[in-house]
Protein backbone atom coordinates (compact mmCIF):
# COMPACT_ATOMS: atom_id res chain seq x y z
CA UNK A 1 0.00 0.00 0.00
CA UNK A 2 1.36 3.42 -1.01
CA UNK A 3 0.54 6.88 0.28
CA UNK A 4 -0.47 8.03 -3.22
CA UNK A 5 -3.11 5.28 -3.26
CA UNK A 6 -4.54 6.56 0.00
CA UNK A 7 -4.50 10.11 -1.40
CA UNK A 8 -6.45 8.87 -4.41
CA UNK A 9 -8.94 7.05 -2.16
CA UNK A 10 -9.55 10.20 -0.09
CA UNK A 11 -9.76 12.39 -3.20
CA UNK A 12 -12.43 10.18 -4.81
CA UNK A 13 -14.42 10.16 -1.55
CA UNK A 14 -14.28 13.95 -1.35
CA UNK A 15 -14.99 14.69 -5.02
CA UNK A 16 -17.37 11.82 -5.79
CA UNK A 17 -16.05 11.79 -9.33
CA UNK A 18 -12.96 10.21 -10.93
CA UNK A 19 -12.20 13.18 -13.18
CA UNK A 20 -12.36 15.75 -10.40
CA UNK A 21 -10.40 13.43 -8.10
CA UNK A 22 -7.73 13.10 -10.79
CA UNK A 23 -7.47 16.88 -11.03
CA UNK A 24 -7.09 17.24 -7.26
CA UNK A 25 -4.16 14.80 -7.16
CA UNK A 26 -2.67 16.10 -10.45
CA UNK A 27 -2.96 12.92 -12.48
CA UNK A 28 -5.28 11.37 -15.11
CA UNK A 29 -8.64 9.71 -14.59
CA UNK A 30 -7.36 6.32 -15.91
CA UNK A 31 -4.46 6.49 -13.44
CA UNK A 32 -6.85 7.22 -10.57
CA UNK A 33 -9.05 4.31 -11.62
CA UNK A 34 -6.04 1.99 -11.75
CA UNK A 35 -4.79 3.14 -8.33
CA UNK A 36 -8.22 2.57 -6.82
CA UNK A 37 -8.44 -0.94 -8.26
CA UNK A 38 -4.96 -1.80 -6.96
CA UNK A 39 -5.89 -0.57 -3.48
CA UNK A 40 -9.17 -2.51 -3.48
CA UNK A 41 -7.34 -5.66 -4.62
CA UNK A 42 -4.74 -5.29 -1.86
CA UNK A 43 -7.32 -4.62 0.85
CA UNK A 44 -9.73 -7.24 -0.43
CA UNK A 45 -12.76 -4.94 -0.15
CA UNK A 46 -14.78 -2.78 -2.50
CA UNK A 47 -14.40 0.89 -1.56
CA UNK A 48 -16.85 2.59 -3.95
CA UNK A 49 -20.07 1.96 -5.83
CA UNK A 50 -20.59 3.59 -9.22
CA UNK A 51 -23.93 5.36 -9.38
CA UNK A 52 -25.58 7.84 -11.69
CA UNK A 53 -24.41 10.57 -9.33
CA UNK A 54 -20.81 9.42 -9.34
CA UNK A 55 -18.64 7.43 -6.94
CA UNK A 56 -20.26 6.62 -3.58
CA UNK A 57 -18.24 5.04 -0.74
CA UNK A 58 -19.41 1.59 0.29
CA UNK A 59 -19.82 0.66 3.95
CA UNK A 60 -16.23 -0.61 3.89
CA UNK A 61 -15.09 2.60 2.19
CA UNK A 62 -16.75 4.78 4.80
CA UNK A 63 -15.24 2.67 7.56
CA UNK A 64 -11.70 2.98 6.16
CA UNK A 65 -11.88 6.63 5.07
CA UNK A 66 -11.19 8.11 8.52
CA UNK A 67 -8.22 5.79 8.94
CA UNK A 68 -6.83 6.80 5.56
CA UNK A 69 -7.16 10.49 6.42
CA UNK A 70 -5.40 9.96 9.77
CA UNK A 71 -2.59 8.08 8.03
CA UNK A 72 -2.07 10.90 5.54
CA UNK A 73 -2.14 13.48 8.34
CA UNK A 74 0.50 11.49 10.24
CA UNK A 75 2.67 11.33 7.14
CA UNK A 76 2.40 15.12 6.77
CA UNK A 77 3.45 15.62 10.40
CA UNK A 78 6.44 13.30 9.92
CA UNK A 79 7.57 15.30 6.88
CA UNK A 80 7.18 18.57 8.81
CA UNK A 81 9.17 17.21 11.73
CA UNK A 82 11.93 16.02 9.40
CA UNK A 83 12.06 19.44 7.71
CA UNK A 84 12.39 21.13 11.10
CA UNK A 85 15.19 18.78 12.10
CA UNK A 86 17.05 19.40 8.84
CA UNK A 87 16.74 23.16 9.17
CA UNK A 88 16.77 23.49 12.94
CA UNK A 89 19.50 25.26 14.80
CA UNK A 90 21.50 22.98 17.09
CA UNK A 91 23.90 23.56 19.96
CA UNK A 92 23.79 25.77 23.05
CA UNK A 93 22.61 29.38 23.27
CA UNK A 94 23.99 31.42 26.18
CA UNK A 95 21.17 33.81 27.05
CA UNK A 96 21.65 36.70 29.47
CA UNK A 97 18.93 38.62 31.25
CA UNK A 98 18.46 41.31 33.86
CA UNK A 99 15.79 42.08 36.46
CA UNK A 100 12.97 39.64 37.08
CA UNK A 101 12.53 37.06 34.27
CA UNK A 102 8.79 36.91 35.04
CA UNK A 103 8.37 40.68 34.72
CA UNK A 104 10.22 40.60 31.40
CA UNK A 105 8.00 37.72 30.21
CA UNK A 106 11.11 35.70 29.52
CA UNK A 107 9.23 32.45 30.12
CA UNK A 108 7.05 33.05 27.06
CA UNK A 109 10.16 33.69 24.93
CA UNK A 110 11.87 30.52 26.14
CA UNK A 111 8.80 28.37 25.50
CA UNK A 112 8.51 29.64 21.92
CA UNK A 113 12.22 29.14 21.35
CA UNK A 114 11.97 25.54 22.55
CA UNK A 115 8.96 24.89 20.32
CA UNK A 116 10.61 26.30 17.19
CA UNK A 117 14.10 24.94 17.82
CA UNK A 118 13.82 21.76 19.93
CA UNK A 119 17.46 20.87 19.17
CA UNK A 120 18.77 23.93 21.01
CA UNK A 121 20.07 23.85 24.58
CA UNK A 122 19.52 27.10 26.48
CA UNK A 123 21.93 28.33 29.15
CA UNK A 124 20.38 31.17 31.15
CA UNK A 125 22.52 33.69 33.04
CA UNK A 126 21.05 36.52 35.11
CA UNK A 127 22.95 39.62 36.22
CA UNK A 128 22.98 43.40 36.23
CA UNK A 129 22.87 45.31 32.97
CA UNK A 130 26.53 46.36 32.98
CA UNK A 131 27.62 42.83 33.91
CA UNK A 132 25.56 41.36 31.11
CA UNK A 133 26.91 43.85 28.56
CA UNK A 134 30.48 43.11 29.67
CA UNK A 135 29.80 39.38 29.29
CA UNK A 136 28.47 39.98 25.77
CA UNK A 137 31.59 41.96 24.81
CA UNK A 138 33.83 39.20 26.20
CA UNK A 139 31.98 36.61 24.12
CA UNK A 140 30.57 34.82 27.17
CA UNK A 141 26.96 35.36 26.07
CA UNK A 142 25.32 34.98 22.65
CA UNK A 143 22.37 37.31 23.29
CA UNK A 144 20.74 39.11 26.19
CA UNK A 145 17.99 41.32 27.53
CA UNK A 146 19.46 44.45 29.14
CA UNK A 147 18.20 47.78 30.42
CA UNK A 148 20.25 50.60 28.99
CA UNK A 149 19.87 54.08 27.54
CA UNK A 150 22.50 53.34 24.91
CA UNK A 151 21.46 53.60 21.28
CA UNK A 152 24.73 52.14 20.02
CA UNK A 153 27.52 50.10 21.54
CA UNK A 154 30.61 49.12 19.60
CA UNK A 155 30.80 45.40 19.01
CA UNK A 156 27.10 44.74 19.73
CA UNK A 157 23.89 44.98 17.76
CA UNK A 158 21.23 46.68 19.89
CA UNK A 159 17.49 46.40 19.26
CA UNK A 160 15.28 48.52 21.49
CA UNK A 161 12.13 46.60 22.49
CA UNK A 162 10.42 49.33 24.47
CA UNK A 163 10.66 51.80 27.33
CA UNK A 164 10.81 50.79 31.00
CA UNK A 165 9.27 52.93 33.72
CA UNK A 166 11.46 53.29 36.83
CA UNK A 167 9.98 54.29 40.18
CA UNK A 168 11.95 56.00 42.96
CA UNK A 169 10.97 54.99 46.50
CA UNK A 170 11.36 57.69 49.15
CA UNK A 171 10.83 57.69 52.92
CA UNK A 172 7.37 59.05 53.68
CA UNK A 173 8.81 61.86 55.79
CA UNK A 174 11.06 63.03 52.95
CA UNK A 175 8.28 62.82 50.36
CA UNK A 176 5.89 64.78 52.57
CA UNK A 177 8.49 67.47 53.27
CA UNK A 178 9.48 67.76 49.60
CA UNK A 179 6.41 66.95 47.45
CA UNK A 180 7.89 68.36 44.24
CA UNK A 181 11.47 67.12 44.21
CA UNK A 182 13.15 67.47 40.81
CA UNK A 183 15.29 64.76 39.26
CA UNK A 184 18.39 66.87 39.84
CA UNK A 185 17.52 67.21 43.53
CA UNK A 186 16.92 63.46 43.79
CA UNK A 187 20.33 62.65 42.36
CA UNK A 188 22.00 64.73 45.10
CA UNK A 189 20.39 62.65 47.87
CA UNK A 190 21.93 59.49 49.39
CA UNK A 191 20.97 56.38 47.39
CA UNK A 192 20.71 52.69 48.17
CA UNK A 193 21.52 50.69 45.06
CA UNK A 194 23.66 48.06 43.41
CA UNK A 195 27.43 48.21 43.19
CA UNK A 196 28.82 50.23 40.32
CA UNK A 197 31.01 48.89 37.54
CA UNK A 198 34.37 50.61 37.13
CA UNK A 199 33.96 50.63 33.36
CA UNK A 200 30.24 50.97 32.69
CA UNK A 201 28.36 52.15 35.73
CA UNK A 202 26.15 54.28 33.49
CA UNK A 203 24.75 51.15 31.81
CA UNK A 204 23.08 49.95 34.98
CA UNK A 205 19.38 50.72 35.00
Amino acid sequence: MELYQLKTFVAIAREGNLTRAAESVSTSAPAVSAQLKALEDELGVKLFDRTSRGMTPTAAGRSLLDEAERTLASATRIRSAAEQIRGAAQGAVRFGTVADPVAMRLGEVLVRLAERHPQLTLQLRQGLAYQTIDAMLRGELDCAYVMSDREQLEGLSLHRLGPVDLVVALPVSLADANPELTLQQLTSLPWVGTAKSKARASCAA
